[in-house]
Protein backbone atom coordinates (compact mmCIF):
# COMPACT_ATOMS: atom_id res chain seq x y z
CA UNK A 1 0.00 0.00 0.00
CA UNK A 2 1.17 3.95 -0.35
CA UNK A 3 -0.21 6.80 1.16
CA UNK A 4 -1.46 9.67 -0.59
CA UNK A 5 -1.50 13.20 0.51
CA UNK A 6 -3.93 15.68 -0.16
CA UNK A 7 -2.09 18.74 -0.35
CA UNK A 8 -6.05 20.64 -0.30
CA UNK A 9 -6.54 19.80 3.26
CA UNK A 10 -3.23 19.47 5.00
CA UNK A 11 -0.34 22.25 5.71
CA UNK A 12 -3.42 24.58 4.84
CA UNK A 13 -0.95 27.41 6.29
CA UNK A 14 0.89 27.25 3.20
CA UNK A 15 1.04 27.77 -0.02
CA UNK A 16 0.23 24.18 -2.08
CA UNK A 17 3.61 23.83 -3.60
CA UNK A 18 5.34 24.41 -0.35
CA UNK A 19 3.25 21.32 1.32
CA UNK A 20 5.16 18.56 -0.54
CA UNK A 21 7.84 18.96 1.48
CA UNK A 22 6.01 18.84 5.01
CA UNK A 23 4.83 16.08 3.42
CA UNK A 24 7.62 13.90 2.31
CA UNK A 25 8.89 14.94 5.80
CA UNK A 26 5.90 12.52 7.01
CA UNK A 27 7.32 9.69 4.50
CA UNK A 28 4.04 10.40 2.22
CA UNK A 29 5.39 10.82 -1.58
CA UNK A 30 2.41 10.72 -3.34
CA UNK A 31 -0.24 13.57 -3.85
CA UNK A 32 -3.36 14.73 -4.94
CA UNK A 33 -4.76 18.24 -5.89
CA UNK A 34 -7.85 19.62 -6.37
CA UNK A 35 -9.18 21.86 -9.72
CA UNK A 36 -6.04 21.53 -11.56
CA UNK A 37 -6.83 24.69 -13.69
CA UNK A 38 -6.44 26.05 -10.65
CA UNK A 39 -4.06 25.27 -9.13
CA UNK A 40 -0.13 26.36 -9.49
CA UNK A 41 0.54 22.22 -10.98
CA UNK A 42 4.01 23.16 -12.54
CA UNK A 43 5.53 24.23 -9.28
CA UNK A 44 3.76 21.37 -7.29
CA UNK A 45 5.18 19.05 -10.09
CA UNK A 46 8.22 20.83 -9.80
CA UNK A 47 8.56 20.51 -6.32
CA UNK A 48 7.62 16.65 -6.48
CA UNK A 49 10.71 16.22 -8.48
CA UNK A 50 12.91 18.09 -5.77
CA UNK A 51 11.68 16.00 -3.24
CA UNK A 52 11.60 12.49 -5.01
CA UNK A 53 8.20 12.51 -4.99
CA UNK A 54 5.02 12.39 -7.52
CA UNK A 55 2.28 13.90 -8.29
CA UNK A 56 -0.41 11.13 -7.95
CA UNK A 57 -4.35 12.26 -9.18
CA UNK A 58 -6.07 15.32 -9.74
CA UNK A 59 -9.51 15.94 -11.26
CA UNK A 60 -10.92 19.14 -13.28
CA UNK A 61 -12.85 21.63 -12.07
CA UNK A 62 -14.84 22.52 -15.22
CA UNK A 63 -15.45 19.54 -17.07
CA UNK A 64 -19.16 20.30 -17.30
CA UNK A 65 -21.91 17.54 -16.30
CA UNK A 66 -21.77 13.77 -18.11
CA UNK A 67 -25.51 13.86 -16.72
CA UNK A 68 -26.48 16.55 -19.11
CA UNK A 69 -26.26 15.72 -22.75
CA UNK A 70 -26.16 19.95 -23.63
CA UNK A 71 -22.38 19.40 -21.76
CA UNK A 72 -21.62 16.87 -24.03
CA UNK A 73 -18.80 18.39 -26.29
CA UNK A 74 -17.65 20.25 -23.51
CA UNK A 75 -17.27 17.03 -21.28
CA UNK A 76 -15.07 15.37 -23.95
CA UNK A 77 -13.10 18.64 -24.93
CA UNK A 78 -12.07 19.31 -21.26
CA UNK A 79 -11.27 15.44 -20.94
CA UNK A 80 -8.65 16.06 -23.96
CA UNK A 81 -6.92 18.73 -22.28
CA UNK A 82 -7.23 16.88 -19.03
CA UNK A 83 -4.82 13.96 -20.43
CA UNK A 84 -2.85 15.95 -22.40
CA UNK A 85 -1.83 17.87 -18.80
CA UNK A 86 -1.78 14.55 -17.14
CA UNK A 87 0.45 12.90 -19.81
CA UNK A 88 3.04 16.23 -19.73
CA UNK A 89 3.59 16.15 -16.05
CA UNK A 90 3.31 12.29 -15.82
CA UNK A 91 -0.11 11.91 -12.88
CA UNK A 92 -1.06 8.79 -13.81
CA UNK A 93 -4.56 9.15 -12.10
CA UNK A 94 -7.53 11.37 -12.98
CA UNK A 95 -11.01 11.45 -11.35
CA UNK A 96 -14.41 11.52 -13.16
CA UNK A 97 -17.83 12.77 -11.91
CA UNK A 98 -21.11 12.84 -12.85
CA UNK A 99 -21.83 16.08 -12.14
CA UNK A 100 -20.07 19.74 -12.28
CA UNK A 101 -19.74 20.88 -8.77
CA UNK A 102 -19.70 25.12 -8.47
CA UNK A 103 -18.78 26.81 -5.67
CA UNK A 104 -20.76 29.65 -4.74
CA UNK A 105 -20.60 32.38 -2.06
CA UNK A 106 -18.28 29.53 -0.65
CA UNK A 107 -21.15 26.98 -1.01
CA UNK A 108 -20.59 23.37 -3.03
CA UNK A 109 -23.52 23.72 -5.39
CA UNK A 110 -24.57 21.22 -8.54
CA UNK A 111 -24.96 22.71 -11.57
CA UNK A 112 -28.04 22.59 -13.27
CA UNK A 113 -28.54 20.54 -16.10
CA UNK A 114 -29.24 22.04 -19.61
CA UNK A 115 -33.14 20.92 -19.81
CA UNK A 116 -35.20 18.78 -17.31
CA UNK A 117 -34.07 15.71 -18.43
CA UNK A 118 -34.98 12.17 -16.73
CA UNK A 119 -32.49 10.48 -14.53
CA UNK A 120 -32.27 7.52 -16.70
CA UNK A 121 -31.58 9.85 -19.98
CA UNK A 122 -29.02 11.12 -17.63
CA UNK A 123 -27.42 7.86 -16.85
CA UNK A 124 -27.48 6.99 -20.48
CA UNK A 125 -26.04 9.86 -22.07
CA UNK A 126 -23.04 9.47 -18.89
CA UNK A 127 -22.07 5.68 -20.11
CA UNK A 128 -21.98 7.02 -23.70
CA UNK A 129 -19.75 9.97 -22.83
CA UNK A 130 -17.58 7.57 -20.73
CA UNK A 131 -17.34 5.30 -23.75
CA UNK A 132 -16.38 8.06 -25.75
CA UNK A 133 -13.61 9.64 -23.43
CA UNK A 134 -12.65 5.87 -22.54
CA UNK A 135 -11.16 5.81 -26.13
CA UNK A 136 -9.26 8.68 -25.64
CA UNK A 137 -7.85 7.71 -21.99
CA UNK A 138 -6.77 4.08 -23.67
CA UNK A 139 -3.99 5.95 -25.82
CA UNK A 140 -2.30 6.74 -22.56
CA UNK A 141 -1.71 5.43 -19.55
CA UNK A 142 -3.91 6.97 -17.25
CA UNK A 143 -6.16 5.36 -15.05
CA UNK A 144 -10.02 7.07 -14.42
CA UNK A 145 -11.04 6.51 -11.37
CA UNK A 146 -15.02 6.98 -10.47
CA UNK A 147 -16.36 7.33 -7.03
CA UNK A 148 -20.09 8.03 -5.35
CA UNK A 149 -20.45 11.88 -3.82
CA UNK A 150 -23.10 12.10 -1.05
CA UNK A 151 -25.81 14.44 -1.36
CA UNK A 152 -25.28 16.00 1.83
CA UNK A 153 -22.16 18.12 1.18
CA UNK A 154 -23.82 19.40 -1.90
CA UNK A 155 -27.04 21.93 -2.90
CA UNK A 156 -28.95 20.29 -5.87
CA UNK A 157 -28.81 17.03 -7.53
CA UNK A 158 -25.64 14.97 -7.85
CA UNK A 159 -26.69 11.86 -10.41
CA UNK A 160 -23.84 9.28 -9.00
CA UNK A 161 -24.46 9.36 -5.09
CA UNK A 162 -23.99 6.26 -4.23
CA UNK A 163 -21.57 2.87 -4.61
CA UNK A 164 -24.00 0.76 -6.10
CA UNK A 165 -25.15 3.07 -8.61
CA UNK A 166 -20.44 4.11 -9.02
CA UNK A 167 -19.56 0.54 -9.08
CA UNK A 168 -22.53 0.18 -12.81
CA UNK A 169 -20.78 2.77 -14.17
CA UNK A 170 -17.71 1.03 -13.74
CA UNK A 171 -19.04 -2.65 -14.24
CA UNK A 172 -20.83 -1.33 -17.60
CA UNK A 173 -18.19 0.73 -18.85
CA UNK A 174 -15.72 -2.67 -18.39
CA UNK A 175 -12.57 -0.56 -19.11
CA UNK A 176 -9.20 -1.96 -17.29
CA UNK A 177 -8.67 1.69 -17.32
CA UNK A 178 -11.52 2.55 -15.63
CA UNK A 179 -11.64 1.94 -11.74
CA UNK A 180 -13.64 2.50 -8.41
CA UNK A 181 -12.22 4.72 -5.56
CA UNK A 182 -13.98 3.51 -2.08
CA UNK A 183 -14.54 6.83 0.27
CA UNK A 184 -15.44 5.71 3.45
CA UNK A 185 -16.86 9.55 4.28
CA UNK A 186 -18.68 10.16 1.19
CA UNK A 187 -20.20 6.51 1.65
CA UNK A 188 -21.08 6.74 5.15
CA UNK A 189 -22.85 9.84 5.20
CA UNK A 190 -24.54 8.79 1.65
CA UNK A 191 -25.26 4.80 2.13
CA UNK A 192 -23.33 3.42 4.94
CA UNK A 193 -22.67 -0.20 4.73
CA UNK A 194 -19.15 0.29 4.64
CA UNK A 195 -18.09 -3.16 5.22
CA UNK A 196 -20.61 -5.36 2.66
CA UNK A 197 -20.22 -2.91 -0.06
CA UNK A 198 -16.25 -2.59 0.18
CA UNK A 199 -16.05 -6.66 0.14
CA UNK A 200 -18.76 -6.50 -2.80
CA UNK A 201 -16.69 -4.25 -5.15
CA UNK A 202 -13.25 -4.82 -4.01
CA UNK A 203 -12.74 -6.23 -7.49
CA UNK A 204 -12.83 -2.80 -9.28
CA UNK A 205 -10.91 -0.71 -5.89
CA UNK A 206 -8.08 0.31 -6.20
CA UNK A 207 -7.72 3.35 -3.95
CA UNK A 208 -9.74 3.45 -0.31
CA UNK A 209 -10.36 7.13 1.02
CA UNK A 210 -9.76 7.44 5.17
CA UNK A 211 -11.98 10.89 5.61
CA UNK A 212 -14.08 10.30 9.21
CA UNK A 213 -17.46 11.17 9.57
CA UNK A 214 -19.29 13.99 10.25
CA UNK A 215 -16.22 16.06 10.57
CA UNK A 216 -14.54 14.66 7.67
CA UNK A 217 -11.06 15.02 9.52
CA UNK A 218 -8.81 11.95 10.88
CA UNK A 219 -9.89 7.89 11.84
CA UNK A 220 -10.85 8.08 15.55
CA UNK A 221 -12.40 11.78 15.53
CA UNK A 222 -16.14 10.50 14.10
CA UNK A 223 -18.25 7.68 13.82
CA UNK A 224 -16.67 4.73 11.53
CA UNK A 225 -15.00 2.08 13.03
CA UNK A 226 -11.49 1.97 11.11
CA UNK A 227 -10.28 -0.62 12.81
CA UNK A 228 -12.90 -3.22 11.26
CA UNK A 229 -12.13 -1.70 7.54
CA UNK A 230 -8.35 -2.38 7.55
CA UNK A 231 -9.24 -5.56 9.20
CA UNK A 232 -11.17 -5.84 6.21
CA UNK A 233 -8.86 -4.93 3.78
CA UNK A 234 -6.10 -6.96 5.01
CA UNK A 235 -8.56 -10.04 4.67
CA UNK A 236 -8.74 -8.94 1.01
CA UNK A 237 -5.08 -8.06 0.70
CA UNK A 238 -5.71 -4.75 -0.51
CA UNK A 239 -2.37 -3.43 -2.21
CA UNK A 240 -3.54 -0.26 -3.21
CA UNK A 241 -3.83 3.67 -2.13
CA UNK A 242 -4.88 4.78 1.33
CA UNK A 243 -5.70 8.64 0.45
CA UNK A 244 -5.63 11.08 2.67
CA UNK A 245 -8.50 12.76 1.93
CA UNK A 246 -9.30 14.60 5.27
CA UNK A 247 -8.32 17.67 7.24
CA UNK A 248 -6.48 16.99 10.26
CA UNK A 249 -8.20 17.84 13.70
CA UNK A 250 -4.44 18.80 15.25
CA UNK A 251 -0.56 18.55 14.11
CA UNK A 252 0.05 16.80 11.10
CA UNK A 253 2.50 15.18 12.51
CA UNK A 254 0.54 13.42 15.23
CA UNK A 255 -2.15 12.69 13.01
CA UNK A 256 0.25 10.77 10.93
CA UNK A 257 1.32 8.38 13.60
CA UNK A 258 -2.56 7.75 14.09
CA UNK A 259 -2.64 7.41 10.41
CA UNK A 260 -0.34 4.65 10.65
CA UNK A 261 -1.05 2.91 13.42
CA UNK A 262 -4.17 1.73 11.87
CA UNK A 263 -3.12 1.67 8.66
CA UNK A 264 0.76 0.30 8.78
CA UNK A 265 1.89 0.15 5.12
CA UNK A 266 2.64 -3.89 4.78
Amino acid sequence: MEYTGYLDFWFTDLPLAERVERFVALGVKQFNIFFWRQAPIAEIVSACQQQGAQLYSTFDDDMGSLADPGDNEKTFSSWAESLEMAERYNIPVLYIFSNQIEVVNGVEVVRRLSGNYPEGMQYANLLNQTEKIMRLVEQTAVEVRVECLNRHDFIGHILVDNPQLAADWVQRIDHPQFRLTFDTYHQQRGSGELLSTLEKYFAWITAVHIGDVPTRQEPGTGEINFVNIRRKLRDLDFDGEIGLEFAPSTDEAVVMERVREIFPLE
